[in-house]
């Protein structure tokens, strides 16, 4: 390696440490650790905090002995460089009896003990799918972890934006002791976000608690799931209610049908963003067009995002999508993927230069049936030089012509 008779590795000896770092971001942590013994420059390059801001731990229910050097790797290093540590991702994958409960338990105690004692930039913890209702979790065990995991929230509670505990499956009373340590320092917690979908065992009406201060909630539904449940619009009316700085985040994927959506995006909802995916989905029975100027106006003043991935071959939407973004006063974020005009873009660049809309950022793919797309593409530079000024300033802008044959 450090031979500089040897020109095929005199690149790699040379070459900057930011370059070394980039390529060793896309390595996992077993390969890291063999490339740590290449040479003392590869060495001293992999100990940089940015390759280690972002951590996985994959624990494994029935481990081979790949998965069992894997995991050994990644608590190594998650312990070696907790310092850098910002981002901690821990999967709990099919366990399958109380042995594997008893040593996640053990593990994580001593991982959690070390970043609390180590780490002061850790923001975002992820554990899913814990199941602590499931008969594999002794209650000692289960009430250890609870334990150990309460006294490391509230060790982190005052840097910790980003809490997902998704599928913990919960009592009422070890619910509470878990949310309670994120607010031990002055009643008060700095976490913006947290995920308790199906956290507790139970369902409850959470609500109607006067310690509800749930901030934003996340929806997702997609082509399989059955749309038949609604929620109905008084409940969600007692929900704005009762937390007035609530904020809900739609994502749709491939459903697109305007009853079924009408079912379930109804006016007392505070929705602050809305994403519909089709993408390459088409369905010439399908129209988009209700949805745009029926459906989504009715969020004009709350709604801040708004992503569309559509395929509306069969229809042309520039004016209908051109209104909807100039009667949403509060739109700051577009992303469309569909069939539009070229001059759609100029049409909203000239809105926004005239101050009649707000967005600050703005990404568009425009579909195209034609191969080649150099005529919207000179139309779209011609475009961009018009509005230069406006885009460098004020704008996160990105847009493109995209062939769909």
């Amino acid at each position: 390696m450090e031979d500089d008779s040897e020109p095929d590795q005199s690149c790699w000896a040379h070459l900057p440490d930011v370059c070394l770092r980039r390529v060793f971001h896309w390595l996992d942590n077993r390969d890291r650790s063999r490339a740590a013994l290449v040479c003392r420059k590869w060495n001293w390059a992999l100990y940089s905090g940015s390759l280690w801001r972002s951590g996985t731990i994959t624990f494994y229910g029935q481990p081979s002995r790949a998965h069992t050097l894997e995991l050994q790797s990644a608590l190594r290093h998650a312990k070696k460089f907790s310092k850098y540590l910002e981002h901690l991702e821990v999967k709990l994958l099919n366990p399958y009896n109380t042995a594997f409960t008893q040593k996640f338990q053990v593990t994580m105690r001593s991982l959690l003990s070390h970043l609390g004692e180590c780490n002061s930039r850790l923001v975002s913890l992820s554990i899913k799918y814990l199941a602590l209702d499931c008969l594999i979790w002794k209650n000692v065990v289960r009430a250890q972890f609870i334990k150990n995991l309460a006294t490391f929230l509230r060790r982190m509670s005052e840097r910790l934006d980003y809490l997902n505990l998704k599928g913990a499956r919960v009592t009422l009373e070890e619910g509470c002791e878990l949310l309670n340590s994120l607010t031990c320092l002055r009643d008060k917690s700095f976490i913006s976000e947290i995920n308790i979908e199906d956290f507790f065992r139970l369902h409850l009406p959470v609500y109607s608690s006067t310690l509800f201060h749930q901030r934003s909630f996340f929806v997702h539904l997609e082509y399989h799931d059955p749309h038949g449940q609604v929620v109905w619009g008084m409940s969600w009316a007692n929900l704005a209610k009762k937390a007035p700085k609530l904020n809900v985040n739609f994502f749709f994927e491939r459903v697109m049908n305007h009853d079924h959506l009408a079912r379930i995006l109804l006016v007392e909802i505070p929705v602050r963003s809305i994403s519909l995916r089709s993408c390459y989905f088409s369905d010439p029975d399908w129209t988009m067009r209700p949805t745009l100027t029926n459906l989504l106006p009715a969020y004009c003043h709350v709604l801040q995002k708004l992503t569309l991935e559509l395929n509306n071959d069969h229809q042309l939407l520039d004016d209908e999508l051109l209104q909807l973004i100039l009667s949403c006063k509060r739109l700051l974020f577009l992303e469309v993927w569909a069939f539009l005009s070229v001059t759609f873009r100029e049409r909203l660049l000239q809105n926004c230069a005239e101050r009649k809309c707000i967005l600050t950022t703005i990404k568009v793919r425009i579909y195209t049936a034609r191969v080649d797309t150099s005529e919207e593409d000179r139309l779209l530079c011609h475009i961009y030089r018009k509005f230069k000024y406006l885009i460098d300033s004020e704008l996160n802008y990105f847009v493109i012509t995209y062939p769909m044959v």
